[in-house]
């Protein structure tokens, strides 16, 4: 009987190992599923990280390629701008160069046609046309009711005066460039952009102020001349700043058309055409002194100012000759030379 009990019972034992077996098989199977799935699911999450990189590396790529394009398209949009601003300055250096060129080419032009123009009008100074009908005596009214005649015309200007019936003189500093005819108007600046025959020039002519008369006479004869660098007009006057050139050329020869005059220069100095309400001197007004206390009050101012003493003076009665150019020391600036008539 035992024998038969010891079997069931390694029967029994069998079963328990074999369920054992299963049951540990089954949790193996279990683990090993859990472990695949651990893994797959591993892998899904590594595929996902991986695949979400990617994607950032695309798209870092596409904003790579994308900026390099647009580092492109800003690199040439400046390459055009700048060649547009290098070819706009060419153009302008360009046009700069030929309006100087221009300038330089109207400016040699005028003064060499001014230069002929006072060459013919030197060669007429002399010449007295034959057959002349005599004049007829000019009569001058004054708007102060009075009256004057004139005095016969100076044969040496009547070839002048009869082509063009504005000369009034003629003016000449000995050994220097200025040896000039005068002009006079109504209008002080016409002759400061046209020539003796009428033409518009830079140059301009030499002319009288228009409140001058050399009828009567005024006591001070104001003539101007622009100031040219190529030595035109009184473009040499302001050599009279020089004590030395002074002494050298003391004498200045002015003829109006009715009578020929010399003066001895007085003062050099410098001024400025000032506003009207400020109350300075102003040499352009000094025309006529109507006393004797007004002619040495303009006296003195202009020795104040004088740049050097000449020891020449004037007194009331003496008639006086002053000539005016541009000096660029300051704004609106004129030097100025004042001279005494002396016969």
């Amino acid at each position: 009987m035992a024998p038969k009990r010891k079997k069931v019972i390694t029967d029994d034992k069998a079963k328990r190992t074999a369920g054992a077996g299963s049951a540990s098989r089954a949790a193996g199977n279990v683990r090993n599923g859990a472990n695949v799935r651990s893994g797959a699911a591993s892998r899904s999450a590594s595929e996902r990280h991986t695949g979400g990189a990617g994607e950032k590396d695309n798209a870092n790529d596409k904003k790579t390629v994308l900026s390099d394009e647009s580092m492109e398209i800003y690199v040439r949009r400046e390459l055009k701008k700048r060649e547009r601003i290098r070819k706009g300055i060419i153009i302008a250096c360009a046009l700069f160069a030929l309006g100087s060129l221009g300038y330089v080419f109207v400016y040699a032009y005028e003064t060499k046609r001014t230069t002929a123009t006072y060459e013919q009008w030197n060669n007429l100074k002399d010449y007295a046309p034959a057959n002349l009908p005599t004049a007829t005596p000019v009569v001058i009214h004054y708007t102060d009711g009075t009256e004057r005649t004139a005095p016969p015309v100076l044969e040496e200007y009547s070839a002048m005066l009869n082509k063009n019936s504005r000369l009034i003189g003629w003016l000449s500093i000995p050994d220097t460039k200025i040896d000039f005819p005068v002009m006079q108007t109504t209008d002080n600046q016409y002759y400061l952009t046209h020539n003796l025959e009428q033409k518009e020039d830079r140059n301009g002519s030499i002319f009288m102020d228009k409140d001058c008369d050399v009828l009567k006479p005024s006591t001070n004869f104001i003539l101007y001349g622009h100031h040219m660098k190529s030595g035109a007009m009184f473009g040499t006057l302001d050599k009279y700043e020089s004590e030395e050139y002074y002494k050298s050329h003391p004498v200045i020869n002015f003829d109006t058309i009715y009578e020929h005059g010399s003066y001895q220069v007085m003062y050099a100095f410098r001024s400025a055409i000032r506003n009207e309400a400020d109350v300075s001197f102003k040499y352009y007004q000094f025309i006529d002194a109507l006393s004797d206390v007004e002619f040495d009050s303009n006296m003195a101012e202009m020795a104040k100012v004088a740049l050097y003493d000449t020891g020449v003076t004037a007194s009331y009665g003496d008639h006086l000759l002053t000539l005016s150019t541009c000096d660029y020391q300051e704004t609106n600036g004129r030097f100025v030379v004042v001279a005494k008539r002396i016969k």
